[in-house]
């Protein structure tokens, strides 16, 4: 997959397959647009063409204190659609200007200038240009003009829930990861670098990697203890208008079990994020750690004494491998279940 960064020095696509959105999590509803773009491109020999914008249009256009957190870091966003085998990924750069242009503007000055689409798919919901004025009908009046073809998806119901990016934020904020990776179709992961702790977790005997999240906008899941892989090591970077990314999927995954709060029972005045690898005993110190939140055990709980708290993490870990020895349970995509995308 070819990224660009530059929207004013893009190459000649071949018979562009497009489609715009945020794209935030590269959901199974997004899947349905991705999979109709791939079919699209195909029957007309072209190339597939993702637009999507950084930062997030609502970090742009809401007021500070109606921030949004995210399910994907750029670099994530970046890994997950590589994936699904596109050609193109344009990066725009979201600036109150860009929002304020009109829909027909947006139409005639951006897609058609510098994509020169032969087909746009868009989901049942998109909108676009000042206050999100453009639609489907909108850019359906506009095919013959620019000699494009427009296809809308339409809305699709599972379970008569609309999944998408809000809904999977939502869930993960209360804790609910089962219903989060349910529409995700992946677990749910971030990434942070190991930083040394106060070593609690090592006098107790689950010794706990420390985890700093470097990017603020990263949605962390609610407070909570929760049943974790891991897997240790950075991932390669950009490099010009290339991403190369380091697969992740050779890379072992390990167990664990997580702890994100305040650890009340030690007199915690700050929000941490601590793993306790099972079976592990390196030191791994400055490393970058992935975690994958794979099920969510109990509350986080204030206990008497350090004896009591050793006692429910001996627990804990029990329940944790239970939950990551059990045989995966395939995922609605895996059954041939439609989804909707937003």
């Amino acid at each position: 997959m070819h990224v660009h960064h530059d929207i004013n020095n893009l190459p000649d696509f071949k018979n562009a397959v497009i489609t715009i959105g945020t794209f935030d999590g590269v959901h199974t509803g997004h899947l349905q647009i991705i999979n109709q773009l791939k079919k699209e491109a195909v029957a007309v020999d072209g190339e597939t063409l993702i637009i999507t914008f950084d930062p997030h249009p609502r970090m742009v256009i809401n007021k500070p204190d109606e921030g949004i957190k995210l399910l994907n870091t750029l670099s994530e966003k970046i890994e997950l659609l590589q994936k699904q085998n596109i050609d193109h990924l344009v990066i725009v750069p979201f600036t109150l200007q860009f929002s304020e242009q009109s829909a027909e503007d947006y139409i005639k000055n951006f897609l058609v200038k510098n994509f020169h689409p032969h087909s746009i798919i868009i989901g049942y919901d998109h909108r676009f240009g000042n206050k999100r004025q453009g639609d489907y009908k909108l850019l359906e009046s506009y095919q013959s003009v620019f000699n494009f073809k427009v296809k809308e998806i339409p809305e699709h119901v599972l379970h008569h829930i609309i999944i998408s990016s809000t809904k999977i934020r939502h869930a993960l904020e209360e804790g609910d990861v089962t219903t989060a990776n349910e529409y995700l179709g992946y677990d749910y992961f971030f990434e942070g670098k190991v930083i040394e702790g106060d070593k609690i977790g090592r006098m107790l005997g689950y010794p706990t990697a420390n985890i700093e999240v470097e990017d603020k906008n990263k949605l962390i899941p609610a407070d909570g203890i929760y049943a974790v892989e891991v897997t240790i090591g950075e991932r390669q970077k950009a490099k010009g208008n290339e991403q190369f990314i380091q697969p992740t999927s050779n890379i072992p995954h390990l167990k664990g079990m997580m702890s994100i709060g305040f650890r009340p029972t030690v007199g915690g005045t700050k929000k941490v994020i601590e793993v306790n690898i099972f079976d592990f005993d390196t030191s791994i110190y400055n490393e970058t750690l992935r975690v994958y939140v794979k099920k969510y055990l109990r509350k986080e709980v204030k206990f008497n004494n350090l004896e009591e708290l050793k006692n429910q993490l001996a627990i804990d870990k029990i329940n944790s491998l239970k939950i990551l020895t059990s045989p995966p349970t395939p995922s609605p995509m895996e059954k041939g279940q439609n989804r909707i995308s937003n």
